[in-house]
């Protein structure tokens, strides 16, 4: 297996961790267990300096090493802009394939956005030009929209969003190879939209500190170079690409509707019966992330099949749950490195370790708590309005609904 995470940030992004630089980053993936890491933040001059100075190339185009971890050079930019009568708000990965072309991509948006004021810029710039100006400055480059569903800053976001992608990227649509479903989604929720068929769906942590890596990732067969990544994702090559690692959908922070502040979350049906009021404030409520697919969907739920996908829960996540201790206090910290010092990486344990072997290394309720995750049973309390969703993984709850874990300090 090789398992790539390639959304990410640095530590020049806003709400970062200042630990997010190159060697905490590539410790941080050995200890999940990461081959490939993005570097997040190549549009950034202070960063991408770092990064050219620390990062060997390798004999695969595109695809640089860093004491055992293979990074890829991508980041994100924020394309704000007004289109079809409305102020649009979209997010998008940028792919490259060397630093020079990165540089002159950078140089040439630069008029549209400061750069140097955070790793995922604000660009005034039409995200179909956006992704224009990528194939023009590196032919072996591309383009991912993130997080597509997220209410503010997505391509189908409720609040600054498209009903089809075209409507965004129109004749650019024919190069983009893969759309990023964002913690708030999985594959078979967006697979209810005939319209992403022609998609290969990817999944990554968007993390702003180290220990949030690899909450979503993908796996694929072997390693590859830039432009046989874009073929793989391109063309669908389930040979090639194995699965996808994803959050429970519930545990994203924009799953159902909401109000944060006033404590209120809804269903989309409770939302349309509200007529998108706060039931406490009667201010509009944010809309989530199943609302919209919910809208836009042309099959039922779970109607057809997709690549495989796994869903976790974070190992910190669990042990908080079991221990009844927030994931960064000092107790479940040590159960998290004697599980790693143990077992080896935190995906291995999570996906495919034998449950006779967690059960030989670790206490019997961490170790049902392991297994009763792989078969989803846990208990959640959706996420909402920014607000990630909670989770409860009990040896004494035998059945379940589903996910998430305890408020996470840096998205």
């Amino acid at each position: 297996m090789y398992i790539a995470d390639f959304h990410i940030h640095s530590k020049y992004s806003r709400a970062t961790s200042p630990s997010m630089d190159i060697e905490k980053c590539a410790q941080w993936s050995r200890i999940k267990g990461i081959d490939l890491l993005g570097t997040g933040d190549i549009t950034h001059p202070l960063w991408r300096k770092k990064l050219q100075k620390a990062l060997l190339p390798t004999d695969r185009k595109g695809i640089y090493s860093y004491r055992n971890t293979d990074f890829i050079l991508t980041g994100e930019v924020s394309s704000i802009y007004h289109k079809n009568g409305a102020l649009r708000k979209i997010h998008i990965i940028l792919f490259f394939s060397s630093f020079e072309r990165a540089e002159n991509f950078s140089a040439a948006v630069a008029k549209y956005g400061d750069l140097m004021s955070d790793g995922r810029p604000i660009l005034s710039l039409d995200a179909k030009k956006v992704a224009t100006m990528v194939r023009q400055n590196d032919p072996e480059g591309f383009i991912v929209p993130a997080h597509i569903w997220t209410p503010h800053f997505s391509l189908f976001g409720a609040h600054s969003g498209f009903d089809r992608i075209e409507d965004c990227f129109e004749e650019e649509t024919a190069f983009i190879p893969a759309l990023e479903t964002g913690l708030s989604s999985d594959p078979p929720m967006n697979r209810r939209l005939s319209s992403l068929d022609k998609f290969t769906l990817i999944s990554n942590s968007d993390a702003h500190s180290p220990q949030k890596l690899a909450r979503e990732a993908n796996i694929f067969s072997s390693s590859f170079s830039i432009g046989e990544l874009y073929r793989i994702l391109k063309d669908q090559d389930t040979r090639r690409f194995l699965s996808t690692v994803e959050y429970f959908p519930e545990e994203g922070k924009y799953h159902l509707d909401g109000h944060r502040n006033c404590n209120a979350r809804s269903t989309p049906e409770e939302t349309i019966a509200n007529r998108y009021l706060c039931p406490v404030c009667k201010k509009r409520v944010t809309v989530g992330v199943m609302h919209r697919i919910t809208l836009l969907a042309d099959r039922p739920p779970n109607a057809i099949s997709s690549m495989p996908f796994h869903h976790i829960v974070p190992l910190d996540q669990i042990l908080s749950s079991v221990l009844e201790k927030n994931p960064a206090s000092q107790t479940v910290q040590n159960h998290y490195n004697h599980a790693i010092e143990t077992l080896g990486p935190e995906l291995t344990i999570l996906l495919t370790t034998p449950p006779e072997k967690i059960f030989s290394a670790l206490s019997e309720p961490i170790a049902s708590a392991i297994v009763k995750m792989r078969e989803g049973k846990i208990l959640v309390e959706p996420g909402y309005d920014g607000k990630f969703g909670t989770i409860t993984i009990s040896p004494t709850h035998d059945e379940a609904q589903n996910e998430t874990t305890q408020q996470q300090s840096l998205f």
